[in-house]
């Protein structure tokens, strides 16, 4: 990693830029997230970037630096960037996804508490002089049942915590799952939505769960069912979650995260469920936590330095996974090249014509791309490399070792 440029934008934790520095990289830190414009001013002095959630990754951007190696979001989300078009260019994407996991799954157990003991209602009663001490509408989470949608990483920690507290829980999830302790899964989410005392979401953003949450299935909740979102913002249709709150078919309702969010601390926020009873919003807080944030720079910095040293993709989200232990006394190709007939074929000539002697090599492949590792005598390694590089249909080309 000696002499890597890397860009880290977003006030990312610290502890990634001393990992990165520690190995021989020179990083920069900046605090806010660079626009559009801004990125394409930067990048071309960076060989590494570094974001959070606010930075938009857009295809120009992305090709403003043609030697642009790698991306990392320091997040769970990688929605921000525009992945098909950082594929078809040979930059992986890595992202944090198991770093945050507690920190989010603590918020949307507090905010089942708080729900369900309307707290947030009392709080704000509170200072503003009221008193509201009464027992009606305050229940206990013990004996309640919640649905979890989406038991992945986020979902299943959630399961763990809401049993400890002796709820019963339920959860649907499109890819067959492992319950966790007495858990038990749901055979489609409508079953789901009608057993569920608390309803909390944990599923990616995408097409199939975009307004996965509207008018149809608020109505199958339970009357006085309460709904929690620490997701994606486009998970729910807010507006016919306010309807539901207005008509009090539901109890109340959590949410993080919103279609719509501000730029920066500084812009102002609307939703229709600003003033509604019994509504907690959160400023997309949900990973934001001095334990997640730490976390989170370890994983990531420490993905930057496996691929910058040996070329391992390993948790990249819209890369072929390649990973190759290094033979001894090797220096290592590595090589993006367009998923085509005879491409593997012209590399293998370019190996014959230096009479290069291969001593470890692996190679993956995506609808687009393929990746190639490849570990040759030192002698070899630099002419080869080139050599490889000037092949049409070869995206990019880099020795290291």
């Amino acid at each position: 990693m000696q002499n890597t440029r890397i860009l880290l934008v977003e006030n990312i934790h610290p502890v990634a830029q001393t990992i990165l520095q520690d190995l021989g990289a020179v990083v920069t830190r900046l605090a806010h997230a660079p626009d559009e414009k801004e990125l394409c001013e930067l990048l071309p002095n960076y060989d590494v970037l570094g974001i959070r959630s606010k930075t938009e990754m857009t295809e120009k951007a992305l090709k403003a630096n043609p030697n642009l190696m790698s991306i990392g979001c320091f997040c769970i989300g990688t929605n921000q960037v525009n992945l098909a078009c950082a594929n078809y260019l040979g930059i992986p994407v890595f992202n944090a996804p198991h770093s945050n996991t507690r920190s989010v799954a603590e918020l949307v157990i507090a905010e089942m508490i708080a729900l369900s003991r309307q707290l947030g209602d009392r709080n704000t009663l509170a200072h503003q002089g009221g008193w509201m001490k009464s027992a009606e509408g305050s229940r206990e989470v013990r004996g309640k049942t919640v649905g979890i949608v989406g038991y992945g990483h986020i979902g299943s920690q959630v399961s763990v915590l809401a049993e400890a507290m002796g709820m019963k829980v339920i959860f649907f999830d499109v890819i067959k799952k492992l319950p966790l302790g007495n858990a038990s899964s749901c055979a489609n989410l409508n079953e789901l939505l009608q057993k569920a005392d608390f309803i909390t979401l944990h599923v990616p953003e995408t097409p199939q769960t975009k307004d996965m949450i509207s008018s149809k299935e608020l109505q199958r909740m339970k009357k006085g069912a309460f709904l929690i979102n620490a997701s994606r913002g486009t998970v729910v249709d807010i507006e016919d979650l306010a309807q539901a709150l207005k008509d009090k078919h539901l109890g109340g309702a959590a949410m993080d995260v919103f279609p719509e969010e501000p730029a920066s601390n500084k812009d102002k926020f609307t939703s229709p469920l600003q003033g509604l009873s019994n509504v907690i919003l959160t400023p997309h807080i949900g990973g934001s936590t001095e334990e997640a944030q730490y976390a989170i720079g370890i994983e990531v910095a420490e993905s930057f330095s496996r691929f910058i040293a040996t070329g391992s993709t390993l948790g990249a989200v819209n890369f072929p996974q390649v990973d190759l232990p290094r033979a001894q006394g090797s220096r290592r190709i590595l090589n993006v090249h367009r998923n085509e007939p005879g491409v593997l074929g012209e590399i293998n000539s370019a190996v014959s014509k230096f009479g290069a002697n291969i001593l470890a090599q692996t190679l993956s492949t995506d609808p687009k791309i393929g990746y190639l590792l490849m570990d040759v005598e030192r002698a070899d390694a630099a002419p080869l490399g080139e050599e490889i590089g000037k092949l049409a249909r070869s995206i990019r080309t880099r020795v290291v070792g």
